[in-house]
């Protein structure tokens, strides 16, 4: 198989793990949400990128003393930067519900995390007939969410969930803005992270592993925020001795699955980047945002997130899916 198709089929299943990786938290209902986020947190950013780097990048410090500090720093900032935007995430879930975040942040991410690194590092591509048709797939995304949005919003309302009165709206929406503009910051790492790819290549690295040079700063310094953040609700909430309630050891293996989902995803989408060439991380980042909000959507009707709603909330969900399907396909053109 040629690279470019082999790249698409990768990210399909990439974004196929990233929109089912939570579904092992509906089976830990002792746990409260920061107790799974925990352990979510320290198998799948403290314990799997040593794992995995330190078993395909020979060499690694010499990989890092050849790249020199200032792009470390670089990723591990972006790194930092992703995991305070989970903080928000949280935040703005509590404030407009899941439904309604989930979209509105993947379509900032998808638009934010794709337009910044075509413009920063290929601005010559931009306007160009490939460029044209990346920059109307990337507004087929906007729109595609902008839909599932519409349809998540109407679902909470059937439900009499989510928020009450346009302050708390508005709040949430800025928190929405913030976790969006900060998720797209995983991109940018491995967008600005070519040092450490590169030195990772010359350090005899595998073209299709190089890039877990950039995942173990980027992670380890994502994982901080999102360890400071639990611990804080853990505190709060006194929601600590949960993590030992008889009867749940079980829910670490299913915290260890959402990080496997979560991170192996994460990992694909760096080898498909690859695969998809010189515009691997312009391309490969909205086509990864619409794989995962049609396969978390799928999941919703699947596991009945949309019964006794009425058909017009699943019907705009159902159109939204249908946009960014479309949009999938005019970035697999684009590629």
């Amino acid at each position: 198989m040629s690279s470019v198709p082999l790249g698409l089929l990768l990210l399909v299943l990439a974004g196929a793990m990233n929109g089912s990786f939570t579904l092992p938290m509906k089976f830990t209902r002792q746990w409260a949400w920061e107790n799974t986020w925990l352990v979510w947190t320290l198998f799948a950013l403290g314990l799997f990128p040593p794992l995995l780097t330190f078993s395909t990048v020979p060499g690694l410090d010499q990989v890092y003393t050849q790249a020199g500090v200032g792009p470390i720093l670089t990723v591990a900032a972006c790194g930092a930067g992703w995991g305070v935007s989970q903080v928000f995430f949280g935040l703005a879930v509590d404030a407009v519900g899941i439904a309604l975040a989930f979209s509105v942040i993947l379509g900032i991410s998808a638009a934010v995390g794709s337009l910044i690194p075509l413009i920063r590092l290929h601005p010559e591509k931009a306007f160009t007939s490939g460029g044209l048709v990346l920059l109307l797939g990337v507004a087929l995304v906007i729109a595609g969410v902008g839909v599932c949005a519409v349809a998540g919003r109407k679902r909470e309302a059937a439900l009499g969930q989510g928020p009450v009165g346009k302050p708390s709206v508005m709040k949430g929406l800025l928190f929405c803005l913030f976790s969006g503009l900060g998720s797209a910051l995983v991109n940018f790492g491995l967008a600005f992270g070519g040092p450490l790819i590169r030195a990772a290549e010359r350090a005899g690295a595998a073209p299709l592993w190089a890039p877990n040079a950039v995942w173990l700063p980027l992670m380890c310094a994502g994982g901080v925020p999102n360890l400071l953040y639990c611990l804080y609700l853990m505190r709060k909430n006194r929601t600590g001795a949960k993590l030992g309630v008889s009867g749940t050891g079980f829910y670490w293996i299913l915290a260890a699955l959402m990080a496997f989902f979560w991170f192996g995803s994460t990992v694909m989408y760096g080898v498909a980047t690859v695969k998809l060439g010189e515009l691997g991380t312009v391309l490969g980042w909205p086509l990864f945002m619409s794989l995962i909000v049609i396969m978390a959507s799928v999941w919703g009707v699947v596991t009945g997130e949309w019964k006794n709603m009425g058909k017009q909330p699943l019907r705009v969900m159902i159109a939204g899916v249908v946009v960014l399907v479309l949009a999938v396909f005019v970035l697999s053109k684009a590629s």
